[in-house]
């Protein structure tokens, strides 16, 4: 088997806390407005929008758009279902602009930094560029290139997302390592033939998780941090 070249990260969830930080602008906004909310319930409720969004350009039922627009057209909804219509149409583009400014968990940054000296790095999100590319300006994040759905024309689970990003960074896909904090990116990345490592993240989705809290398979590695990952692969 080929050695291991690149790591390609999933992004949301397993590099940066997602659902505290969006929370917290949701928060800052409300206040802005005098209102009070529930900003995790709200955070939590756009995310879920993500999937089914990008369920329709799977299923061809839409042309392609990046992820900035299909979160916009989302906060629209979410906003509606919590009768927060009196949010300007200025304030709802500057709110969707928070994924653009997603601080990682406490291990990311050193823990990029560590992998980066032995392997490639790039991020397999289905993240636009401008939005990973200003994520990483601001929460210091050391990836080598940004790759997704913009670059390969797929979201993923699409088994092209995959194929066509280990291609762009001219590898085999067994030389290419997908690590996640979700299984089912896992699943799908070793159906194309990638290694995989699982990255557990258990407050991705606050204190209720349930879902992804302990690896579901034999995945190539098993760490509690990147950190712990840099360690297992000896960087």
């Amino acid at each position: 088997m080929a050695p291991i070249k690149a790591l390609l990260f999933d992004v949301f969830g397993t590099v940066v806390d997602w659902r505290r930080c969006v929370a917290g602008e949701i928060d800052a906004m409300a206040k802005k407005y005098g209102i009070e909310v529930d900003a995790a319930e709200i955070a939590d409720a756009w995310r879920a929008e993500y999937q089914p969004a990008m369920e329709e350009i799977r299923a061809d039922r839409r042309p392609f758009d990046i992820l900035d627009i299909l979160h916009r057209e989302n906060l629209d909804r979410v906003l509606a279902r919590f009768n927060l219509d009196q949010i300007s149409i200025d304030d709802r583009d500057e709110l969707n602009l928070a994924w653009h400014r997603l601080q990682g968990w406490p291990d990311s940054a050193e823990g990029l930094k560590a992998l980066k000296r032995r392997f490639i790095l790039a991020t397999q999100s289905n993240g636009n560029i401008a939005l990973i590319v200003n994520m990483a300006k601001g929460a210091d994040l050391a990836w080598d290139v940004v790759l997704g759905a913009e670059v390969t024309g797929y979201y993923k689970p699409c088994p092209q997302a995959y194929d066509r990003a280990c291609a762009a960074l001219g590898l085999p896909n067994e030389a290419c390592m997908m690590v996640a904090a979700h299984n089912d990116d896992l699943f799908a990345a070793r159906q194309q033939g990638m290694r995989t490592a699982f990255v557990c993240r258990p407050a991705e989705h606050g204190p209720n998780q349930t879902k992804d809290l302990t690896p579901e398979a034999d995945w190539d590695y098993v760490a509690t941090s990147f950190i712990d990952l840099a360690a297992q692969l000896k960087c």
